[in-house]
């Protein structure tokens, strides 16, 4: 007998609909900038920001995202917003989340038991980033900003600026991670400055440094937030504690286990992708979207010595879309301007691997600049395929054949 059977009309419908989703801990409004929202989240990293939230160990909750651009980008045709976009806002986090009982040391364990869009917002949008404002993996080649909008039905999504192109999505928080402690944000700001000065004018830059400009840092104000806003690390690497790690395959009913850095834990998350091809190689180059992560929180006291954790690791869940059959290029670790041979270079490997996919279907009557943010929004996988034979490393983009609604085989 269904637990829901002698329910009268009204009440089945409050169990359906209501019951049966967790509660919301962080609401957004989606027609409201990041710092309007009732509860204020943040765009940096740092262990003094305040949380805003608490649950226990075993709790089940949701969590309301914002896009990470806090809604810069419109659902036009127009690549204008992209070329425009201001970084110093991103990413907008929902969070910290305190969890009870969490040391430094411990491991949380935290259940994506459920990701999905918001209502009114069943769309996404993918951007090539212009050159002089954050590029891509293909700056070079694509150094100027183009956007595509993709309109997201139940599993599936479709655009109306890349044609002949259906696939099912694989929902996924692009960015999710626990508070790093005062030490370890100190190692970050340090070798990331470290890196920029041996290149200090390289457009873009070799990293992001600590940037007070549009830091929103929950409910500090004043002397504090000046202080932390100086300090605080931005949102866009990953790093040990997790953070913009963009995997895929993050998708639903996945386990993750983070390292706790500081007391409570302090996690936070956004960025929330419909779909993403390995790598996102357009820098912007997921779906990206509003919408809704439901989780699971649990401790593991210890975990972090006992399991010997360095950086998150995590169990992939079972709710994947499936494709059989794959066009793979391969490319190899030679410069495509000069010729020039690296040794065992994947970054060179991958990146020719990915310009030998956009010039093959360029001949199916797509631009490059469709096939560019096609490979960071469709799922496709990406390998290193061999890493040990001298000269070359060998790396694969392999492209599901059937999202292609045209004949895109060799014939």
């Amino acid at each position: 007998m269904s637990i829901a059977a002698g329910l009268s009309p009204s009440r089945f419908h409050r169990y359906v609909v209501e019951d049966a989703m967790p509660e919301v801990l962080f609401k957004v409004d989606l027609n409201k900038p990041f710092t309007e929202q009732d509860l204020v989240g943040h765009n940096r990293w740092h262990p003094d920001i305040p949380a805003i939230v608490s649950v226990n160990p075993g709790a089940v909750f949701r969590i309301e995202c914002k896009d990470w651009t806090d809604g810069q980008i419109s659902n036009n045709d127009s690549p204008n917003d992209v070329r425009d976009v201001d970084l110093s806002m991103v990413h907008v986090l929902s969070g910290p989340i305190w969890v009870n009982g969490a040391e430094p040391g411990d491991i949380l364990v935290v259940d994506l038991l459920d990701v999905g869009t918001l209502p009114d917002y069943e769309w996404g949008f993918t951007g090539i980033f212009a050159r002089e404002n954050g590029g891509g993996f293909l700056t070079e080649h694509f150094p100027t900003a183009q956007k595509a909008i993709w309109d997201i039905q139940g599993i599936y999504t479709r655009s109306r600026h890349i044609p002949d192109v259906k696939f099912a999505g694989i929902p996924h928080p692009g960015l999710i991670g626990c508070a790093p402690s005062a030490e370890l944000l100190a190692q970050w700001n340090k070798r990331e400055a470290d890196l920029v000065a041996t290149n200090p004018n390289r457009v873009p830059p070799l990293a992001n440094l600590p940037n007070p400009k549009n830091a929103i840092l929950g409910s500090l104000t004043g002397a504090e937030y000046d202080r932390v806003a100086q300090e605080a690390a931005r949102t866009v690497p990953p790093r040990e504690h997790g953070g913009n790690c963009d995997i895929k395959n993050l998708s639903k009913g996945s386990r993750i286990y983070f390292p706790v850095y500081v007391e409570g834990a302090k996690l936070s998350m956004g960025d929330i992708h419909f779909s993403q091809g390995d790598g996102e190689i357009t820098f912007c180059g997921a779906i990206e979207m509003a919408g809704y992560l439901d989780l699971h929180v649990d401790l593991i006291k210890g975990g972090v010595a006992k399991y010997g954790l360095t950086n998150p690791i995590f169990k992939p869940g079972p709710v994947e879309p499936r494709y059989s059959e794959y066009l793979v290029f391969e490319g190899i670790s030679v410069d495509e301007f000069s010729g020039e041979q690296y040794y065992l270079d994947a970054h060179v490997a991958y990146r020719r691997a990915c310009l030998n996919a956009i010039e093959y279907f360029k001949k199916f009557g797509y631009t490059g600049e469709q096939i560019y943010l096609l490979l960071g929004s469709a799922p496709v996988e990406g390998r290193i395929s061999g890493i040990v034979d001298i000269p070359n490393a060998c790396c694969t983009i392999a492209i599901p054949t059937a999202i292609f609604e045209r004949n895109v085989l060799p014939s």
